[in-house]
């Protein structure tokens, strides 16, 4: 499959814009995706779209994440365990993807909405959330919790992926009690492991096109570098502005796919 030059060099600067994104709050696949099916030949499956597209996230998300461990944000001994439960949660979710090629996205859409609007209520309503790092539970049950939210949101991104950075930043905010810059690392190695574990089983199926991934790739690794570099020079302050803004938009985005049935 070949794609004109121009369309491509416009998919390289979506994924640029993509990975800077994703790299505060995700959202990236806000971006991505629809590039890619107005990028790419019609009549593409949407097993090749989610595939090519696993391969450009995981690249922004291993430059992202790579940044937020050098900072050392979090210790390397939190990431492991929910590391892990992310990339079996998303075999589980690949496969159940291959299972209804699709068939499921009407009927997850609304819910999607309902929890995204529900996300963006709770965070205009309590100004002071994720602003300050206050765990709420004993060591052992944060490791507990997030392992379970690492695995559940891990086989969602598997499967459908909309807004899986932000549901994570979320869910770590409100259930672990993090701040908003410790969450966004956190949710960023998470990511990776998801989109890591997807895109080999994507690839080993033949279901990306390497050309338009590779290209796409190196342009979100640069903006992946670069958001994180952003959020960690801003602060939690930046990161929750940019979340409600991701949010806000993901919702409009899922709200008009719904109008057109």
């Amino acid at each position: 499959m070949t794609v004109h030059p121009l369309p491509l060099a416009l998919l390289v600067l979506a994924a640029l814009l993509a990975g800077f994104v994703d790299a505060i709050v995700g959202g990236g696949g806000l971006i991505t995706i629809p590039a890619l099916m107005l990028g790419l030949p019609a009549g593409t499956p949407v097993t090749t779209i989610l595939g090519t597209n696993k391969v450009v996230a995981c690249t922004g998300t291993t430059m992202a994440a790579g940044q937020f461990v050098r900072a050392r944000v979090l210790h390397w001994r939190d990431l492991v365990g929910p590391v892990l439960a992310s990339g079996a949660g998303a075999s589980l979710g690949v496969a159940l993807a291959y299972l209804v090629q699709g068939r499921a996205e009407p009927f997850f859409r609304p819910v999607m909405v309902v929890l995204m609007v529900a996300m963006l209520a709770f965070t205009l309503f309590k100004p002071d959330m994720g602003r300050l790092h206050a765990p709420k539970h004993a060591p052992g049950h944060l490791r507990a919790y997030a392992l379970a939210i690492s695995f559940a949101i891990g086989a969602y991104d598997g499967f459908f992926g909309p807004g899986t950075g932000s549901i994570l930043i979320f869910l770590f905010v409100t259930v672990l009690g993090y701040d908003f810059l410790r969450s966004s690392a956190l949710a960023k190695a998470v990511n990776w492991a998801s989109n890591f574990a997807s895109l080999v089983l994507f690839v080993s199926r033949g279901s990306w096109i390497p050309a338009v991934a590779l290209a796409m790739a190196v342009g979100n690794g640069v903006g992946g570098y670069l958001g994180a570099r952003t959020a960690l020079s801003k602060g939690s302050g930046l990161v929750r502005g940019v979340f409600i803004a991701v949010v806000g938009a993901l919702i409009l985005r899922l709200g008009w796919q719904m109008v057109k049935g």
